[in-house]
């Protein structure tokens, strides 16, 4: 196959590669219909005055005609070429990403070349990762784009976004034979009515978001609806040849990677999908415990490559996929990937969870060494002292003000006795008040007007119809559900505020700034910030109250485990935070917790308690 050239000549021998120029024209139509729109009023006042200047159209009712459409034709010009100015300097979004200049992975730039060699198309102009398990082209020739010293290109070639797990996880001939068709896009990507269709289509779709821009005084604010209107309807009309326009580079690079390590690319997508896999199940059950606690882990990359290493320990059906460590990492093509590894993680940390973009006093790294100790028991610790400050502030407000605290002290058998409670004693109705006080207890303030947002709080509304009944069970989940509501609140405030004060150090020049605070992150700087609110990923959805609960008793329970039994906290790396007994993790516990949330019923519980020798009636240690 003959290679292509800049204006991609040879691309039209590929079928895909017709189909995606035919739709390109069809959007580009769309442009035209909607200009010849535009000067549609100019041209009839042009012959109306032809007209004029001839003979032809003489006469008052002419002359009034003429004012009129030359006054439409000028007011339609003037909002015609808003439309177009804003549609030509709105910012595109952009992904996210780890930019890579060619200094820090020279082999992966080489082999990216190589692999553009073979295919006979144009090389991407440079090279990002992005904390996600996919790879495509981006066009980043936008001049907003092209502030940034690595992702904003050369000419008008686009760049590589790679999902940073393949390189952590894949070999370097797997991780070539799945770029093979993605880099084979750059050829119709290169053709000048597609790269137009393009530019058209995200015009409009930026435009679109403009008038969320902050700032905009209430006129242009108005002016900037308008034109989104016009784009919409501009969108509307071309999205199905876009669409189509696109499926047709995707087939077309998939057709000239036919030639290029097809037998190994077949292998490389069952990797693709276990390290997706993989991937969601690390970020699900052990980052996202990290983050909630304020800490980020540093090699989330690497935790891949555990995570399917236990996998395929655990899975027949994945067994076999352990022995390819031994061939050459992917990762072995840049030059200091733990300092990739950690950027990319605190990336995946602001997109998943909200994180802050820099680490600080609330958001500091953990290696993975330090998990045990620095999050699970943290995590259970905390948790458990959340419910007993829950638990304080229930009983304060059933006893009245003035009344002694408790005297039985932080221990297991107290959350045992309360969720076993049968009849609705005055803890269960005082429920409102308790949670209004254990709020304020948090925040250390009498604030009452901040509380205004609990006020129609029903901790019931987290209960399905059928669930079996449990008041002791409801008071709690609706207490720990506002109190953690509240957190969230001032977390989310944290952040912003940490936001802001980055976007204002980002305006000071860099030898005005100093040092870093993290060198590991600030060894790629080249981070491009998410467009729009935190996080842009969620990776769950809003807990239940029982749900809540249910973590918090399980955590209890752990803290009691660590301290009278000389159970361990531990990582597993499939399921997040573990309680380690006798060096074996403790996998029947969570039944035991759900049936004495669920239904009141203490005695398997017990039974797991006396069989372990954990000791309920001990205090434990709180954060």
């Amino acid at each position: 196959m003959s290679g292509v050239s800049g204006t991609g000549s040879a691309v039209g021998e590929e079928w895909g590669a017709r189909a995606a120029r035919s739709r390109a024209l069809a959007v580009l139509r769309v442009r035209g219909r909607a200009l010849g729109l535009a000067v549609l009023p100019a041209a009839v006042a042009v012959v109306l005055y032809a007209g004029e200047v001839t003979g032809h159209f003489s006469g008052t009712g002419w002359g009034t005609a003429r004012w009129v459409v030359t006054a439409l034709a000028v007011v339609v010009l003037l909002a015609a070429t808003a439309v177009a100015l804003v549609v030509a300097r709105a910012r595109p979004a952009a992904t996210p990403t780890v930019e890579l200049a060619e200094t820090a992975a020279p082999d992966l730039y080489r082999l990216v070349r190589d692999l553009a060699d073979r295919l006979g198309v144009p090389a991407p102009a440079a090279i990002a990762l992005t904390p996600d398990c996919d790879s495509w082209l981006e066009d980043r020739t936008h001049r907003a784009h092209r502030t940034h010293h690595a992702g904003g290109g050369t000419g008008g070639a686009p760049v590589l976004v790679i999902g940073s797990p393949f390189l952590w996880w894949m070999r370097v001939g797997e991780l070539r034979a799945v770029l093979a068709p993605v880099v084979a896009g750059t050829g119709p990507a290169a053709h000048p009515d597609i790269a137009a269709a393009r530019r058209f289509v995200r015009g409009l779709d930026a435009a679109i978001a403009v008038p969320r821009t902050p700032g905009l005084d209430p006129v242009r604010r108005l002016g900037a609806r308008g034109v989104g209107q016009v784009a919409r309807v501009l969108l509307r009309a071309c999205r199905g040849h876009a669409a189509e326009m696109e499926r047709g580079v995707a087939a077309a690079g998939s057709e000239r990677a036919q030639e290029v390590d097809y037998g190994v690319r077949i292998v490389a997508q069952e990797q693709v999908g276990l390290a997706y896999a993989g991937w969601d199940r690390l970020l699900t059950r052990v980052a996202l415990p990290a983050w909630r606690m304020g800490r980020w882990p540093v090699k989330l990359d690497a935790g891949v490559v555990s995570a399917l290493t236990e996998l395929s320990r655990r899975d027949r059906l994945a067994d076999g996929f352990s022995s390819r460590l031994g061939e050459r990492p992917a990762c072995d093509l840049l030059e200091e990937p733990g300092a990739v590894d950690e950027a990319a993680s605190l990336l995946a940390a602001r997109l998943f969870h909200g994180g802050p973009a820099e680490p600080g006093p609330d958001w500091s790294p953990v290696e993975w060494s330090q998990y045990p100790e620095e999050v699970v028991d943290r995590k259970w610790r905390t948790d458990a002292a959340r419910l007993h400050q829950v638990l304080d502030g229930i009983d304060a407000a059933a006893a009245g003000p003035g009344a002694p605290p408790p005297t039985d002290g932080p221990t297991l058998t107290r959350v045992i006795d309360r969720l076993t409670m049968t009849a609705p004693g005055p803890a269960v109705g005082a429920t409102a008040e308790a949670t209004e006080t254990s709020i304020e207890a948090a925040a250390g303030q009498d604030d009452h007007a901040d509380l205004a947002d609990f006020a129609d709080f029903d901790p019931l509304d987290d209960l399905d119809d059928d669930s079996p009944p449990n008041p002791a069970a409801d008071a709690l989940a609706g207490a720990l559900s506002a109190l953690l509501a509240r957190e969230e609140a001032a977390r989310e405030a944290r952040v912003a505020a940490e936001s802001a004060r980055g976007r204002t150090a980002a305006a000071v020049p860099a030898a005005d700034r100093g040092a870093t605070a993290y060198e590991g992150v600030g060894a790629y700087e080249g981070v491009s910030g998410p467009d729009g609110p935190l996080p842009l990923f969620p990776l769950q959805p809003p807990r239940s109250g029982r749900d809540l609960l249910a973590d918090h008793v399980t955590a209890m329970v752990c803290c009691a485990a660590v301290d009278t039994a000389e159970a361990v906290p531990g990582l597993d790396w499939l399921d997040g935070p573990a309680l380690l007994l006798g060096g074996e993790r403790a996998t029947d516990l969570g039944p035991r917790v759900l049936s004495l949330v669920e239904d009141g019923d203490p005695e398997p519980l017990r039974d797991w308690l006396a069989r372990t020798g954990v000791r309920p009636e001990k205090p434990v240690r709180l954060v």
